[in-house]
């Protein structure tokens, strides 16, 4: 370990990077999918997604607000990618499993299925942390948080659909959103500009979800 490295840990304790406004926000959507991890074992899953929306919504918004932070130290910038990596697992990798297995009344058949959500995640995020993004605009494979903005769209099919096939229906999509979390295919990176339309469709579905579900 280097001297500097060493005069840091004695410098910053770990909660000195809490009070980072973009740490904050990382936190605030952890909060969230904590939230929508607990409504889905509970069975609750309209509320699970809206839950899971808004986490969504705070992780695109914490590198919005890093970016225009100025005077934000290496320290501040590796904490907050550290952090927003461990998150995106829970957001994107866990709470989708846990509501897969809670819809299938956490049958042994769906375990299979949400063993592989978290797996897929957890190694699109550690190559993305190595190899990150072909360009400044383009991901190889399909982004996490967009499992989360399909599976509140899908939902919805929920109310036409008898339980034992929109179950099957759902394991079906969420496998298949994995397999494109996996893929070596170019997709769009949606940018600050696509922020404004991430809010009003999570407000309009966490309306739906919360208020007329």
């Amino acid at each position: 370990m280097s001297k500097e490295l060493i005069q840091a840990q004695r410098d910053y304790s770990m909660l000195y990077f809490v009070k980072d406004p973009a740490n904050l926000c990382s936190l605030t959507g952890l909060l969230a999918s904590f939230f929508a991890i607990y409504f889905a074992v509970t069975k609750q899953h309209h509320y699970a997604l809206a839950c899971a929306l808004w986490a969504v919504v705070f992780d695109w918004l914490d590198g919005r607000i890093a970016r225009r932070l100025k005077n934000r130290s290496d320290y501040h910038r590796a904490i907050g990618v550290q952090m927003d990596s461990l998150i995106d697992i829970v957001s994107f990798g866990v709470f989708p499993a846990f509501f897969l297995l809670s819809y299938g009344n956490f049958g042994p058949v769906f375990m299979p299925g949400a063993s592989m959500i978290v797996a897929a995640a957890a190694v699109r995020l550690s190559y993305f942390n190595v190899f990150g993004m072909i360009d400044k605009n383009t991901y190889k494979g399909l982004a996490l948080d967009n499992n989360v903005i399909i599976l509140a769209l899908i939902f919805i099919l929920e109310k036409f659909l008898p339980q034992q096939s929109f179950s099957i229906f759902l394991y079906l999509a969420l496998i298949l959103l994995a397999v494109f979390n996996l893929a070596p295919v170019p997709t769009p990176k949606l940018g600050d500009k696509w922020l404004p339309v991430l809010f009003v469709y999570t407000l309009v579905m966490s309306v739906y979800y919360i208020i007329f579900y």
